[in-house]
């Protein structure tokens, strides 16, 4: 089906639903939603070149990943948020052009789609403390949504992130209340923004109740199975072992629930795991009674999101800067507990 046996079928002139399908301001959202309706039911899709000729976009998102380092974003979650966002660029007729380049490439990457309009907007990924991108696009002009925050940059510009901070201070003092005191952290990279503010709370959590923050529990690294693992097995071999673990991602858990299976030790008895729970399709924590407790947060849920927020800007240009926070929710399952010595005073007193 082509523009102009759509507009027949509706009855509206033909610009008025090119209007509705691009998202102009001036269309009343009740005629927006009976054209995206009608478009969708006879699997109308505008011709690209077309409405690229007529809007001057490139109706092109950019994503541009560096990968010759260890990087947070090449994993599982990043797939996720990008079928969130995918979900949000095929409704409003954008394509996603994912540029993989060399950790030393990318400035130039920025700059080179840019320059040849090979897209309307970026997203930015995996934001880092001093995120040095954040100048660049600003200079480059562009509208640009981060996924995240960086901590010491001073310029206002749109982002969307968890409130990483409080989800993990929530972690860490769920299992204080458990009676657990030697609590081991199991975080992201150093430099990632995400990690420093998660660590903020966990930190926050323990001076909170005046437990020593000690700096042998604390371990950073990329968030993969192995990691959990490894630094699981590490974390037991101590003269005293944490009672419990705050970890960063179900990914890096489920290497620790296997350490601690080989060990002999049962999770939610012996020891106790809260995850950040990013709902990934791939790793289910599903179920009446979750494997894992955990601080949730949807990352494909961020991904429609960040997505929205760019077409928004890139619809209405010179609108105001967006900045949404998002709040995990804590989930109680299967993998917390008492702490051992608790356990022992509650067994004493049945």
């Amino acid at each position: 089906m082509n523009l102009k046996e759509l507009s027949e079928k509706l009855g509206l002139s033909q610009t008025t639903v090119s209007r509705a399908l691009n998202g102009y301001p001036e269309v009343r959202e009740s005629t927006r939603q009976k054209v995206l309706e009608a478009a969708r039911a006879h699997n109308y899709a505008p011709n690209t070149r077309a409405k690229t000729l007529a809007t001057g976009r490139a109706m092109t998102i950019g994503h541009v990943l560096p990968v010759s380092k260890k990087h947070e974003m090449v994993n599982p979650i990043f797939a996720d948020f990008i079928a969130g966002a995918g979900e949000i660029y095929s409704d409003n007729g954008y394509d996603l052009l994912l540029s993989v380049v060399n950790d030393e490439d990318e400035e130039a990457s920025y700059r080179k789609l840019i320059s040849r309009g090979a897209v309307d907007g970026v997203i930015v990924h995996g934001p880092k403390v001093n995120d040095r991108r954040i100048a660049l696009l600003q200079e480059l002009g562009v509208p640009f949504v981060v996924h995240g925050r960086s901590t010491e940059v001073a310029e206002r510009y749109s982002w969307v992130d968890v409130n990483n901070k409080r989800a993990f201070q929530r972690a860490t003092e769920f299992l204080l209340d458990l009676g657990h005191r030697r609590i081991a952290l199991l975080n992201g990279l150093a430099d990632m923004d995400f990690a420093t503010r998660r660590g903020a709370g966990y930190v926050a959590a323990l001076d909170g109740r005046e437990v020593p923050v000690r700096q042998e529990l604390i371990f950073h690294d990329e968030m993969t199975e192995n990691y959990g693992y490894e630094t699981c097995r590490k974390a037991l071999a101590m003269e005293k072992p944490p009672t419990a673990f705050v970890v960063s991602s179900i990914i890096p858990a489920i290497g620790l629930r296997r350490a601690l299976s080989e060990a002999g030790l049962k999770m939610g008895r012996d020891v106790s795991v809260v995850i950040h729970d990013d709902a990934l399709s791939y790793f289910g924590n599903e179920g009446d009674v979750p494997a894992f407790t955990a601080v949730r947060s949807s990352v494909r849920e961020a991904g429609r999101k960040v997505a929205g927020t760019l077409i928004d800007m890139i619809s209405k240009p010179g609108s105001e800067l967006r900045q949404e926070m998002l709040e995990a929710t804590l989930t109680v399952g299967q993998s917390t507990g008492p702490a051992p010595a608790v356990r022992q005073v509650l067994a004493q007193e049945d």
